[in-house]
């Protein structure tokens, strides 16, 4: 793992999404997991195949895949954060497995260091979310992979959640406090990173446009599962749920506040939105969609 990590992919994956809160990426990892699974077994790997991961981030499918594979399988991670690539190859060398795995440095919407026809698999999580030219993305899956080669694909569908209502922030009733709220919700629209396209897109397709995007690109055998859960928020710490952001793009809520809020907001802010989060008083909304084909 490099001793400093530069880019925002890297820094979010590793560090700014839980916030420093153990017990949060615990949880988050328990749910990942389960995604990662889902993601696998649609893919229907055999051993010996050759798998690309598309924005293979931290390794979490890729590292799945390697004893899906087998001994005389590969597996291609494909990222654009360099910081991530040498991550996960330093893993894969800790792991003993280095001699299965590539490393490529790449984007979703150009594989151009990958041949026609040079994978059996193309798999992703959560990546077309950031990708503008979702429909190139999915006409370059369809290019590398073999005749008889398969997707498999996993993202959450945004358009479930958000926008929300004035009165509700991530979840939480901040109707006491809706000045601040909106005030805080329009801060993190001006600190977002990255260009204006790559906020768009996380937000410009829903369930629908991923099987327009799939038939498109050519795949004539398609499937797609939508999970939609409406549960109860669980508690939370604090300082994990201020110091965390909710996506590579985005700023901390503790970054947020400083910038839009004066002091005497903040305290009123967090007065009421703290015991909210710590005692799991809200709802979490989602919509996630897993799609598979074949070419």
């Amino acid at each position: 793992m490099p001793e400093t990590i530069q880019d925002q992919w890297a820094q979010w994956l590793l560090q700014r999404r839980h916030g420093g809160d153990l017990e949060h990426q615990q949880a988050m990892l328990q749910e990942l997991f389960a995604i990662r699974d889902q993601v696998l077994q649609h893919a229907s790997l055999a051993e010996g195949e050759t798998l690309l991961d598309v924005g293979a981030g931290d390794g979490l499918i890729a590292f799945g895949a390697l004893p899906l594979v087998g001994e005389q399988g590969t597996v291609i991670f494909s990222d654009i954060s360099q910081d991530l690539l040498d991550h996960c190859q330093a893993l894969a060398e800790q792991m003993g497995v280095l001699e299965r795995c590539r490393f490529v440095r790449a984007s979703a919407d150009d594989l151009a260091p990958f041949a026609d026809g040079s994978v059996d698999v193309v798999t992703t999580r959560s990546v077309l979310i950031y990708v503008a030219a979702k429909q190139r993305a999915l006409h370059e899956f369809y290019r590398v992979l073999k005749p008889g080669g398969r997707i498999s694909l996993f993202e959450p569908i945004n358009r479930f959640s958000f926008p929300e209502p004035p009165q509700r922030y991530f979840g939480y009733d901040v109707a006491a406090v809706q000045d601040s709220a909106e005030k805080v919700k329009a801060g993190y629209g001006r600190l977002m990173k990255g260009d204006l396209s790559a906020h768009s897109s996380m937000g410009d397709f829903d369930e629908r446009d991923l099987l327009r995007l799939a038939e498109k690109a050519g795949f004539e055998e398609v499937h797609l599962d939508l999970q939609v859960n409406i549960t109860p928020k669980k508690p939370q710490g604090w300082e994990g749920f201020w110091r965390s952001s909710p996506n590579p793009l985005a700023p901390t809520l503790e970054e947020v506040m400083q910038e839009v809020l004066t002091p005497a907001e903040a305290e009123r802010f967090t007065a009421h939105l703290q015991p909210l989060v710590e005692q799991g008083h809200g709802t979490d909304r989602m919509a996630l969609a897993y799609l598979w084909a074949k070419k």
